[in-house]
């Protein structure tokens, strides 16, 4: 049966649990026959375990964004396993508490600095790390939460996800050339490891009750996934620097 990744080779960042949406990213990819390998960051012995969990087993390789010598290796600990890359999906993001929760007003640079560092700067660093192995050019997806508007409680992540929306558009523009898109997926709230560090994230995610024209599930991470999937495949061949939405439509809708 023919998929829709089939030859595909995919580097998939931020497995942690099988409930986020890159574990449900990874297991879709091998279904429509790509090849994967996972990154994982601090527990690795988890994501060890938790890759063990898709249809195929993959091979983990540890990777914190911050760290240089990693970012530098990355290309090379890759070939390890697989010989190029047509995909990179970027699922990492993370805010110290304090600049979390309704302290948006007090956070100091240095929290600031690691959400930005961690949630936006890294999806240049990640993809140009990956580049070597992307002669052929080939598909860059991050994923996103709405940075069009403040959210209740998100503060400083929100501020980071700004950056990452503009960092995907400058990256859009410099490897085009290349033949490397480079897209966002937005998603809808998902109860996952990232939205557990978030205080209040409940009184974030109950608009999605009111408010989306599509139902929305919060314990279902497969349609944001499909998202990911299908920027990975040939199907959009020419769209870069775009944000897809997959929040059940209510980026759309107003008060």
């Amino acid at each position: 049966m023919s998929g829709l990744l089939n030859g595909k080779r995919i580097l998939v960042t931020g497995v942690l649990l099988e409930s986020s949406i890159a574990f449900h990213t990874a297991r879709l990819a091998q279904e429509q026959g790509a090849e994967i390998v996972l990154t994982g960051f601090g527990r690795m012995s988890l994501v060890e375990r938790i890759a063990n969990r898709l249809p195929k087993p993959a091979p983990v390789i540890e990777l914190d964004v911050q760290n240089t010598e990693q970012l530098d290796s990355l290309a090379d600990r890759v070939r390890e396993h697989l010989p190029s890359l047509d995909g990179v999906v970027h699922s990492i993001g993370f805010a110290p508490q304090d600049a979390l929760g309704g302290n948006f007003l007090n956070t100091p640079w240095e929290s600031v600095g690691t959400a930005v560092h961690v949630s936006a700067y890294s999806l240049k660093s990640l993809t140009m790390a990956c580049l070597p192995l992307m002669e052929n050019g080939g598909s860059v997806v991050g994923m996103d939460f709405d940075a069009t508007v403040a959210w209740p409680q998100y503060d400083w992540m929100g501020v980071a996800k700004a950056a990452l929306e503009s960092t995907s558009r400058y990256l859009a523009r410099d490897l085009g050339e290349r033949n490397v898109r480079v897209n966002l997926v937005s998603a809808g709230p998902i109860k996952s490891m990232a939205a557990k560090s978030i205080p209040g994230f409940e009184e974030l995610a109950s608009v999605w009750e009111t408010r989306a024209p599509l139902s929305w599930d919060l314990s279902d991470p497969e349609p944001a996934a499909r998202g990911v999937v299908a920027l990975l495949s040939d199907w959009f061949p020419k769209t870069t620097g775009e944000i897809v939405h997959v929040d059940g439509g209510l980026h759309a809708i107003g008060a």
